[in-house]
């Protein structure tokens, strides 16, 4: 299942002058595998789909009205590279209210289309050709195509299960090498739902310190964390403010995927190197998302939030305690995200073999840990955050497809 861009697919004879960039990066098995239960649903087939991370909510109500009001009103021309001041401002309240930190949205803000933009042009900002990366293994899967994709070299270093699938630090000081220019991670944890505490994230603070490191920092999902955990910036930790890039989004926790909108806050310098990769790549990002974004970042959660999020640590609670009941199948609840982290070593089949059983046997869209690296292997993960009629009925049919 874990597909690559051939140059026989493309019906051509040697690389079919397709870059070496594109024919050696493996394509992207959370949205491949959720094009395809799109496409068998097309067909007729009932797929039950827990691949992506898509929530079964629409966008909250409140967001779409204030984005419909500008779009209608006439707010549909580009903006600053750099993002609308007020939305820049909205982000800037965001960062004080939920995670104590007081930013400048004139030289520390930057609008991105989502946490994926964010991250391409924090790379263009700090990283030379030939420059290391150190990440984890497992970890999304994009980020290492996206240091290959800018002439990076992506460095992983294995995370620990007996430490709650979290980073040993011998093991992370060991990857560093003169090339090295950042650490980059996700908390809470795509996929595993590890969230760091304050002292996890004081160690990789240390290692970055100690070597003039970046430290670029995923904290798409960091509005859900569950069981009284709560979420911390490691820009708030000492020292690492100024070497810090940290990106946020609503993708995950608006259930606002397919706006495309989010942010970076960082230091001034790396910032107006993100807003002049801005400008060339992409001028800037949509003008009515902002203003709809402006809104669910600048205002403090309404009850259409939090109650949705409550909704889903419960949905959560109910498929990790479905999935650990299975035969060969051992899950824990996430700390945070929506995600279950199945350890289906005990069936006997590989992630790839059981994801693809599942699929074609019983119409059960799930990702192959592998996906996420060879420490992902012996994984599947699971999205916790669909409709209750698909978590049962997928329930039901995990039980027949291992029982």
């Amino acid at each position: 299942m874990n597909q690559r861009v051939s140059a026989e697919q493309a019906g051509t004879g040697g690389d079919g002058g397709i870059a070496r960039r594109i024919l050696e990066s493996p394509t992207s098995a959370t949205v491949r595998i959720a094009d395809l239960a799109s496409t068998l649903r097309r067909q007729g087939v009932k797929v039950v789909d827990f691949s992506a991370g898509r929530a079964s909510e629409h966008t909250p109500e409140y967001i779409c009205r204030v984005a419909s009001e500008a779009l209608l009103g006439g707010d549909t021309h580009q903006t600053m590279a750099q993002g609308t001041p007020e939305y820049r401002a909205a982000c800037a309240r965001k960062l004080l209210r939920e995670n104590g930190l007081e930013a400048d949205p004139e030289t520390e803000i930057v609008a991105t289309f989502g946490c994926k933009n964010g991250l391409t042009l924090a790379l263009l900002a700090i990283m030379n050709p030939g420059d290391e990366l150190i990440l984890e293994d497992p970890g999304f899967v994009s980020y290492a195509p996206t240091i290959r994709f800018l002439g990076g070299v992506p460095v992983t270093v294995p995370l620990e299960p007996e430490l709650g699938h979290r980073w040993r630090e011998e093991r992370l000081r060991a990857a560093v090498t003169p090339r090295t220019k950042a650490i980059l991670f996700c908390s809470p944890h795509n996929p595993t739902g590890t969230v760091h505490t304050p002292e996890e994230l004081d160690m990789i603070g240390r290692v970055a310190s100690d070597h003039g490191l970046y430290v670029i920092s995923d904290e798409i999902y960091e509005r859900v964390t569950w069981g009284g955990r709560s979420h911390t910036c490691i820009a708030t930790r000492p020292g690492m403010r100024e070497r810090t890039i940290t990106l946020m989004g609503l993708t995950k926790t608006a259930s606002m995927g397919g706006w495309r909108i989010g942010f970076a806050f960082a230091p001034p310098p790396v910032i107006e190197a993100m807003v002049m990769g801005q400008q060339h790549l992409t001028t800037c990002v949509g003008s009515f998302t902002q203003a709809g974004a402006a809104v669910a970042f600048g205002e403090p959660p309404p009850p259409a939030l939090t109650e949705m999020w409550k909704e889903w640590e419960e949905r959560c609670a109910f498929m990790t305690s479905a999935l650990d009941a299975l035969p060969g199948v051992s899950c824990a609840m996430p700390e945070g995200g929506f995600y279950a982290w199945a350890d289906i070593t005990g069936t006997g089949e590989s992630s790839e073999a059981l994801a693809e059983r599942l699929l074609k046997d019983h119409h059960i869209a799930v990702v192959p840990g592998s996906a996420f690296g060879d420490q992902g292997e012996g994984y599947l993960r699971i999205t916790c955050v669909k409709s209750w009629e698909d978590l049962k009925e997928g329930v039901k049919r995990l039980k027949e497809a291992l029982g």
